[in-house]
């Protein structure tokens, strides 16, 4: 499948990404904080790279972004592939015309979230790209999956910072390409989880 496969140039971008990736990562208080990654401009250009290059070829019509982290990412994906920017927002915030609307399953905090996007965003046909910052569980993206395909367009792939999926997730969500895997962070200091108390 287009996306899927690593080219010498994909493995180059995501290579120079992940050390700048691990290099400014840090745990705050037991959570993950990759603004911290977003603040070095090096670091947020490599990664925008390393997370575009595998799809460059696979005809991406569109990115698609969850609120919040997503909007920051996908927005600049999207710029890399030449392809526009598809907010999929949470909750009740406002959000002008016809959405589609679909609730995650739990995550991994037991959480479910209604998602929605507005159908007049996709066009049939469509070749939509889902880009985060971290997927562990899967089921917001399968969520965020079911919606482009409620309005007819066609799943891409994903492509996320730090992906924690199990090979069951991996198998319905199709494409996923990662900058980093969860076991290749650096573990919590223990400063970070005094910070938490």
């Amino acid at each position: 499948m287009p996306g899927a496969a690593a080219t010498p140039d994909a493995t180059s971008a995501a290579t120079v990404a992940r050390e700048l990736a691990l290099a400014r990562f840090r745990w705050v208080g037991g959570h993950a904080d990759v603004w911290s990654v977003f603040r070095d401009a090096q670091a947020l250009a490599a990664l925008v790279a390393a997370l575009a290059e595998p799809f460059r070829e696979a005809k991406v019509d569109a990115v698609c972004g969850v609120e919040s982290r997503g909007f920051l990412l996908g927005g600049a994906v999207a710029v890399e592939l030449g392809a526009g920017f598809l907010p999929v927002r949470k909750g009740t915030g406002l959000f002008p015309g016809e959405k589609t609307f679909g609730q995650t399953a739990p995550d991994y905090r037991g959480l479910r979230h209604t998602l929605r996007l507005q159908r007049s965003a996709v066009s049939p046909g469509d070749r939509v790209l889902l880009v985060d910052d971290w997927i562990e569980t899967g089921n917001q993206a399968l969520t965020v999956k079911g919606l482009i395909e409620q309005c007819e367009g066609v799943w891409a792939g994903c492509s996320v910072l730090v992906d924690q999926l199990d090979a069951v997730g991996r198998e319905v969500l199709g494409p996923v390409h990662a900058v980093l895997t969860a076991d290749q962070l650096p573990p919590e200091s223990a400063e970070s989880a005094e910070s938490a108390e």
